[in-house]
C-alpha cells in the first residue's frame, strides 16, 4: 500500500522519523488514518529519556510511538462486525488478549497474557504515524460533536482520570484538590468541574503550569506548591480540609499533602506514575478513617461511558492542548513534553492542524 513516515523514541531524549511500508488489515483489524496523537508523560517518563520498562512490558525499540491516538478508518480487515470504513475512533490503547479476568472487566491495561498484551506504542505500532493498525475490538466510537483532539486525550488521560475520580466519588458536596497540574491535572479539574464538585483546589512547582491552569480557569484556586500547602488548603476549606483529592504529580511530599489536607473519611487517589510516599498510617490515614486508592488507566466500557458523558457535559479536551505540531516537526513537540512548561502537546494532521 506504499510508503509513511512513523516516529521512534531511541530513548536519547530525541524523536526520529523513520519510513514504515503502511500496513493492510488482517482479520478483525482496521487501519486509520490518523488525526491526532497527543504526547502522555509516561512516554517522556519511561520511553523518551531512556527504555526503562523491561520484558513485555517495556518499550520494543523501533516501533512507533504513541498510545494516545485518534483518527478515520481508512480499510477494514475481513471479519470485521461493527467499524466501517470512514468512521471516527479513538483507539483504546493496550490491546489485550479477551479472554483473561481482566480483559473480560474491560481492563485490557491489565491483562496477564505474556503473549497477546501489546500496548499501542510501546509493544506494538502506535499514532505517531500518517496511518496506523489497530483490533477492532479496541475502537471506542468518536460522536461527531466531538474533535479528533479531544478523543486523542480520551485514549489515555481523561479515561485514566475519570476512571480515578469514579473510584472516590465526586459530587456537589466535593472540596477537590489536585497536586501537580500537567496535562493530567488540568484533566482532572475539567472532570471534576463537570461532575460538580462545589470548590476545587491546585497545588504545583511549575511557574508556567501555575499560570496555565490560572489562564484556563478550571480551578477556584491555584497555589504554588510548597510546604505550607496543607494549612492553605486547610484555610480554604473553614479548617476541615477537603472530601476528596486527586494526586498527579507523583511527587513525594504532594502526596503527602493530598493525604494531610483531605479531612476525615475523605477519599484520596494516587493517579501519577512513579515516586515514592513517607507517610504515618496511624495519624495521616487509620485514626480518621481516610482511603487511598491506585488507579490505573480504565476499562474501555468506561471509555466508552466518558465519551458520552464529555458530549453531554458540552466540554472539549482539547482545550488543554497547548501546542500543536505537524509530524515532520514531532522532534520538537517530544522535547517541549519534556520540559514540562506546557499545557498537552499534540501531533496532528490534516484538519487538526491549526
Amino acid at each position: 500500500m506504499g510508503k509513511m513516515q512513523g516516529a521512534i523514541l531511541p530513548g536519547n531524549s530525541t524523536a526520529e522519523l523513520h519510513e514504515f511500508d503502511i500496513p493492510s488489515p488482517g482479520h478483525g483489524e482496521v487501519l486509520i488514518k490518523m488525526k491526532s496523537s497527543t504526547i502522555c508523560g509516561s512516554d517522556i517518563r519511561c520511553i523518551y529519556h531512556e527504555h526503562l520498562g523491561k520484558g513485555p512490558e517495556g518499550y520494543q525499540p523501533g516501533m512507533i510511538a504513541g498510545h494516545e491516538p485518534c483518527g478515520q478508518i481508512a480499510k477494514t480487515g475481513p471479519g470485521c462486525r461493527r467499524f466501517k470504513e470512514g468512521d471516527r475512533v479513538i483507539i483504546y490503547h493496550i490491546s489485550g488478549c479477551g479472554l483473561c479476568n481482566d480483559c473480560r472487566r474491560g481492563y485490557m491495561i491489565s491483562c496477564t497474557s505474556d503473549t497477546y498484551r501489546r500496548a499501542y506504542g510501546w509493544q506494538r505500532d502506535g499514532g505517531m504515524a500518517e496511518f496506523m493498525l489497530a483490533e477492532e475490538k479496541d475502537l471506542v466510537s468518536l460522536p461527531d460533536s466531538l474533535s479528533y483532539s479531544d478523543g486523542a486525550q480520551v485514549a489515555c488521560g481523561f479515561g485514566t482520570v475519570y476512571e480515578g475520580l469514579e473510584k472516590i466519588g465526586i459530587c456537589g458536596n466535593d472540596a477537590v484538590l489536585v497536586t501537580g497540574l500537567g496535562p493530567v491535572g488540568l484533566a482532572t479539574a475539567m472532570l471534576c468541574r463537570a461532575m460538580g464538585a462545589s470548590k476545587i483546589i491546585g497545588t504545583e512547582i511549575n511557574d508556567e503550569r501555575v499560570r496555565i491552569a490560572r489562564d484556563l480557569g478550571l480551578f477556584d484556586v491555584v497555589i504554588k506548591a510548597g510546604p505550607e500547602n496543607v494549612k492553605q488548603v486547610h484555610d480554604l476549606t473553614g479548617g476541615m480540609g477537603v472530601e476528596r483529592s486527586v494526586d498527579c504529580s507523583a511527587h513525594n511530599q504532594a502526596r503527602l499533602t493530598c493525604i494531610k489536607a483531605t479531612r476525615k473519611w475523605g477519599k484520596i487517589v494516587f493517579l501519577g506514575e512513579g515516586g515514592t510516599c513517607d507517610f504515618q498510617p496511624s495519624p495521616d490515614i487509620i485514626h480518621d478513617q481516610k482511603t487511598i486508592y491506585g488507579s490505573w488507566v480504565t476499562n474501555i466500557w468506561r471509555m466508552e461511558e466518558l465519551v458520552e458523558r464529555i458530549v453531554r457535559w458540552s466540554i472539549h479536551p482539547e482545550k488543554l492542548i497547548s501546542h500543536r505540531f505537524t509530524l515532520d516537526k514531532v522532534d520538537q513537540a517530544y522535547a517541549l513534553m519534556a520540559e514540562g512548561s506546557c499545557g498537552k502537546v499534540a501531533v496532528v494532521f490534516d484538519e487538526e492542524i491549526k
